[in-house]
C-alpha cells in the first residue's frame, strides 16, 4: 500500500510519520496492494485534525479525526477506518445480495436563499450503476453522491431521503 502524508500548517516528524505509517498500514492485510492512502494533517489553535482516504479499486474510504493530542488524532481516525473497511469488504462479498435502490416517486426542491457557496470541490466523476454509487455513498459516509450512470452515460445523483431509503435524480430528456 502506497501511504503519502501530508501537512498543513505542521511539520511531521519521523516519529509522527513512522507511527502513522504503522497504523495505517494495518489495512494493507484488508486490501489489495495497489491501494493508496492519502493522510493530510492539520492544526487550529488547540486542535490537530487527521483526514484520511483510502484509494481502493476505484471505491474511496474516507475518515476524519479531530483531537489536541496529535497521536490521539491519528487513534482516532484509524479506529473509524476500521468501522469503514470492514463495512467495505462485507459490501464485497455480499455483492450479489445487494437490495434494489427505490426510486423516489416525486423529487423535492430546495427552498430557494440567501446563502453563498463557500465551498468548492472538484472530483472525478466514474461510470458506475446506481447501486454502486449508494454503496460509495455509504462508504464516504455522505448524503449523495454524483456519478455516470454507466446504463444511461448520464450524470446522475443518488441521495439519502429521510425514511432511511435512497432516491435517484436523472436528467430530463
Amino acid at each position: 500500500m502506497k501511504i503519502t502524508i501530508r501537512g498543513k500548517n505542521i511539520d511531521i516528524t519521523e516519529a509522527l510519520r513512522n507511527y502513522i505509517e504503522k497504523r495505517v498500514s494495518k489495512f494493507e492485510r484488508f486490501l489489495n496492494e495497489a491501494s493508496e492512502a492519502i493522510v493530510t494533517m492539520s492544526t487550529e489553535k488547540f486542535t490537530h485534525k487527521i483526514d484520511v482516504l483510502l484509494k481502493v479499486e476505484g471505491h474511496l474510504i474516507q475518515a476524519e479525526g479531530k483531537a489536541e493530542d496529535l497521536y490521539s488524532a491519528v487513534d482516532m481516525v484509524v479506529e473509524k477506518l476500521e468501522k469503514q473497511v470492514l463495512k467495505y469488504k462485507e459490501k464485497i462479498q455480499n455483492k450479489n445480495k445487494k437490495e434494489a435502490v427505490k426510486y423516489p416517486a416525486e423529487l423535492s426542491e430546495a427552498p430557494e436563499g440567501t446563502k453563498r457557496i463557500v465551498k468548492y470541490k472538484k472530483f472525478d466523476l466514474r461510470p458506475m450503476s446506481p447501486e454502486e454509487a449508494v454503496d460509495q455513498m455509504e462508504l464516504l459516509d455522505k448524503d449523495f453522491f454524483i456519478f455516470i450512470n454507466s446504463f444511461s452515460g448520464d450524470v446522475n445523483v443518488v441521495y439519502r431521503r429521510k425514511d432511511g431509503n435512497f432516491g435517484l435524480i436523472e436528467p430530463a430528456r
